[in-house]
Formats: C-alpha cells, structure tokens, sequence
C-alpha cells in the first residue's frame, strides 16, 4: 500500500484487533470521532469493526503503522447519487503516536488514493472546533477551510461548531 519513511497504510488484519481495542478505548480518541464509535471501546467493538471492513469493495478503511506497529486507522466513506464523485475522510491516532507527523502521512496517501485509484474529485470532512490537531493535519495536506456550521455537532451532550474542510482535484 504506502509506504514513506516510518510510516505505513496498509489493510487491516485480524491481528489488530487488540491494538485497535486499546487505542480506541481512549475518551481523548473518541471526543473527536462520531458516535458510532462506542466508548468505551471493546475487543468485541473491534472484531465488528473489522468483519465490516471485511465486506468493503473497493476497500476504504486502512491501518496505519509507524515503525511496523499498529497506530491508527483512517479510511474514506464513498459518497452516492448526485455526490457520487465525492467522499469523506476521517482517521484516528493512538495516543502513544501522537505529535510525529503519522497522521499528515496517512492523509496524504488516502486523499492520492481517492483521487488516482477511485476516482474521486472532491474529499471533505467535519473537524469538532476544539479538535486544531486534526486542523493542522488537513491543512498540511492541502485541504482548504470552507467553513464553520454553528452548533452542528453533538457530542456527550454538549453542541459543538463543526469545521469543514476539503481537498479538490
């Protein structure tokens, strides 16, 4: 898959799941991500998630490595319809990896992958206001601020802004 440096994207395997487990069973990890990732986070939470990506065609969720360890996963919700030749990207890294540049690896392969491999014109997504780590990360990979929906997001009760990004081919 990609390969650059310390950092490797690639499909993930049976044998993540553990790891996959205790990263995502992080509140840290999971104040920034939707609902459907459940906290806490199980090994049984794990095994459904990757009989999910299992089923994927063309895949679109993938491991990220650092060193040849598991550290996080990003992947790419496929659009249909009239938004057809769009997507939406989101990832998360465990915490231990955090601040060395994976994560700005990981989307930069992913966002050349939508583009060149499947096609896609136009990759976007949301980022909670308080998330800037994740900002930094889209900015570095090319994707332009389009703006801020008010009060768009809920998480754990409370309503947060939602910043949106993308990336045009």
């Amino acid at each position: 898959m990609m390969e650059k440096q310390l950092v490797t994207v690639r499909p993930l395997k049976k044998s993540d799941r553990k790891k996959i487990a205790e990263y995502a069973n992080n509140k840290k990890i999971w104040q920034n991500l939707r609902d459907i990732m459940p906290h806490p986070y199980t090994l049984e939470d794990a095994d459904v998630f990757l009989q999910m990506v299992a089923l994927e065609d063309p895949l679109c969720t993938f491991a990220i490595a650092y060193k040849g360890k598991f550290a996080g996963v990003c992947g790419l919700n496929l659009e249909t319809d009239i938004y057809r030749n769009s997507c939406e990207i989101g990832y998360w890294i465990g915490e231990p990896f955090w601040s060395k540049g994976i994560a700005t690896e990981a989307v930069g392969w992913l966002a050349k992958y939508a583009f060149e491999k499947l096609g896609k014109v136009r990759i976007h997504t949301g980022v909670f206001e308080y998330n800037v780590a994740s900002m930094r990360v889209l900015e570095k990979c090319g994707f332009e601020k389009e703006g801020v929906f008010r009060k768009a997001l809920t998480k754990d009760g409370k309503l947060y802004n939602e910043v949106r990004y993308a990336l045009v081919k």
